[in-house]
């Protein structure tokens, strides 16, 4: 899926995902304290982080686009703050499935040969 958004961001908390657009612009509005319909596109994921949910404004309606994966879960940030902003390159590993965290993870502080 290719997202012409101004940026990307990942609610933390899982949220029901059959939920739709008026409830997950909802919670952007009152879990994310952010305005749903400023260009950005929102992702939420299930509990059990197999599936995902995008929401984006674009100007003229809302898209609404589903991905979910057939073995494994998708990456996640601990749920510390209530959303995580993601590079367009970080978006691409999160929807492959991949550990889109290690593309910039600091090397060790203590790690030596």
């Amino acid at each position: 899926m290719q997202l012409q958004a101004d940026a990307l961001w990942l609610a933390t908390q899982p949220v029901d995902i059959r939920a739709g657009i008026d409830r997950l612009s909802l919670h952007v509005q009152q879990a994310l304290g952010r305005a749903p319909c400023d260009g950005t596109a929102y992702v939420f994921s299930n509990r059990r982080r197999t599936r995902l949910k995008v929401v984006c404004w674009d100007g003229n309606g809302v898209w609404m686009c589903v991905r979910r994966l057939h073995r494994g879960q998708f990456v996640w940030p601990q749920p510390g703050d209530a959303s995580w902003q993601l590079t367009a390159e970080q978006w691409q590993w999160l929807v492959a499935g991949a550990d889109w965290q290690r593309l910039s993870a600091p090397p060790p502080a203590a790690w030596q040969l």
